[in-house]
């Protein structure tokens, strides 16, 4: 399997821009399969979770309405080059994606 978060940080200043790339399905449940004629069911994130130097910078809750591998970008105000980012997700289905990248 691919790697399943791709985590890019730069430092502009003292800001850190933070792009990560999640290889996710992102399946609504609402999808017919052509092949089949059966709904394809539903697998989609539904949190997200990054931390910046094990403080969390951000929590947010998804729906089936994103788009198949999201990008989520965001920045952190007081970075310093060498901090660790860690990204976190967890679908509907219980299952879980982590990625880590540090301050460049």
């Amino acid at each position: 399997m691919a790697e399943a978060i791709k985590i890019r940080a730069t430092l502009q200043g003292d800001v850190a821009d933070v792009k990560a790339l999640m290889n996710h399905v992102m399946e609504t449940g609402l999808r017919q399969d052509p092949a089949s004629g059966k709904v394809v069911p539903a697998h989609f994130i539904q949190q997200v979770i990054a931390t910046f130097n094990g403080k969390t910078v951000l929590d947010t809750r998804w729906g089936p309405s994103v788009s198949k591998n999201p990008i989520l970008g965001f920045r952190v105000k007081g970075a310093r080059a060498g901090d660790k980012v860690v990204i976190k997700t967890t679908d509907n289905k219980g299952e879980t994606l982590n990625g880590e990248a540090t301050v460049a």
